[in-house]
């Protein structure tokens, strides 16, 4: 077994990587007969002395592997044909700016699997950059606010060392009682709790965030059921919710009406409700100052993600009442916070914390016969044609 880590081409430059030096040392140690290369990078947080000094073999050709690891899309023309790949292709939803990439993989006789499509017998992601875009969404929320009411100034995310000086420079802070609300509970989810308890930022009740005012920050993470409702009143489960989302409406009004600063950590479902809407926005009882938008959705459930922002320039301002952008200090603006790369502002950190999952969860399947089916599972194309599990995108890759 050859295991090839690529060099990340999509630009903007990403610097993270699948396994950091010492994860590729453990898998070498722990799995004997594996043979890995790394593929020299300029753009990669670890560099390739790094690499080398652990005892892995770092060149500019590692064609002759069989797997090959990346995190951003691989351009069509790089595409090694007969191999198998992971990385993230963002064509699972039939984004249409990556419809030639699922064409290439499929062209190229290439066997396919999605980081997102990595999913253990209960359908739950088991590997993502989720925790760390949710860290680095919830800092950037706080700077948004600081810098929007000129209560205080916050450097850059990527500018800091990681994680701990994020929240190092978050508790010099004295905030208002500000209310945060957050949708969602996986793995971004989780980052943004892990932020705010830092912070020791007190977690409430739906009911009591709803009904009372309080003298110090708080927060309240709410699921699907919380923020959508049946049309016809009825209240039923999780279940009923994802195999009938077309019979609810989005319940989150409530939410805007004592919400300060709105963080998504959701998943959404093509057919789901939108959650935030323009009517919601223009409505005069609405509160929310600040959005940041994890998910970043382009049209999408939030009405005020016009557009993906970048790690330069990660805020805009948006109008609720001629739903467009203007100046973040527009006075009637609601500051939109939409990254939809956010884990690269920490990327030692996101780096690290994704090579132990996939360590953990995915890399044993190559040497077990893959008895837990995870491998199985995730393979979107096998020999030329999509897999059946993924037989959805045909319509999309034919273009239609």
């Amino acid at each position: 077994m050859k295991f090839g880590i690529i060099k990340e081409r999509k630009n903007p430059p990403d610097r993270r990587v699948v396994f950091s030096p010492d994860e590729l040392a453990r898998i070498k140690q722990l799995y004997q007969g594996v043979s890995i290369k790394v593929e020299s990078s300029d753009v990669r947080i670890f560099i390739d002395d790094q690499y080398s000094n652990m005892g892995i073999e770092v060149t500019n050709d590692i064609s002759n592997c069989d797997v090959f690891f990346g995190v951003k899309e691989v351009p069509e023309d790089y595409l090694i044909p007969n191999k198998s790949y992971f990385f993230f292709s963002h064509t699972i939803k039939k984004q249409p700016h990556n419809r030639k990439l699922l064409q290439a993989l499929l062209e190229k006789n290439i066997d396919f699997y999605d980081h997102e499509t990595l999913v253990d017998s209960h359908n739950r992601r088991l590997i993502g950059f989720g925790k760390y875009a949710g860290i680095v969404g919830t800092y950037n929320s706080i700077r948004a606010f600081g810098i929007k009411f000129e209560l205080f100034k916050l450097p850059k995310a990527e500018s800091l060392s990681g994680k701990e000086a994020l929240i190092t420079h978050l508790k010099r802070l004295i905030l208002p009682p500000l209310k945060f609300v957050i949708t969602g509970t996986g793995k971004v989810g989780s980052g943004v709790k892990e932020v705010l308890d830092a912070l020791k930022i007190t977690e409430v009740t739906v009911e009591n965030y709803l009904t009372k005012n309080y003298t110090q920050p708080v927060y309240t993470q709410i699921d699907v059921l919380d923020y959508n409702k049946r049309e016809d009143g009825r209240v039923l489960d999780f279940n009923d919710f994802f195999q009938n989302p077309q019979e609810y409406v989005s319940d989150f009004e409530r939410f805007t009406k004592v919400s300060d600063i709105y963080i998504t950590g959701h998943f959404h479902a093509n057919e789901a409700p939108k959650i935030l809407t323009r009517e919601m926005l223009q409505s005069k009882d609405c509160k929310i100052k600040v959005v940041a938008d994890i998910s970043c959705d382009v049209n999408g459930p939030i009405a005020c993600t016009l557009r993906s922002a970048t790690i330069e320039e990660p805020l805009y301002g948006y109008l609720p009442i001629e739903n467009k952008e203007v100046d973040i200090f527009h006075p009637a603006a609601i500051v939109v916070m939409a990254v939809d790369n956010l884990p690269c502002e920490l990327p030692k950190d996101a780096s690290e914390g994704f090579g132990e999952m996939f360590m953990e969860h995915v890399i044993p399947a190559f040497f077990n016969g893959d008895k837990d089916g995870i491998l199985q599972r995730a393979k979107m194309t096998e020999k030329g044609k999509l897999t059946p599990r993924f037989s959805y995108l045909q319509d999309y890759v034919n273009g239609k």
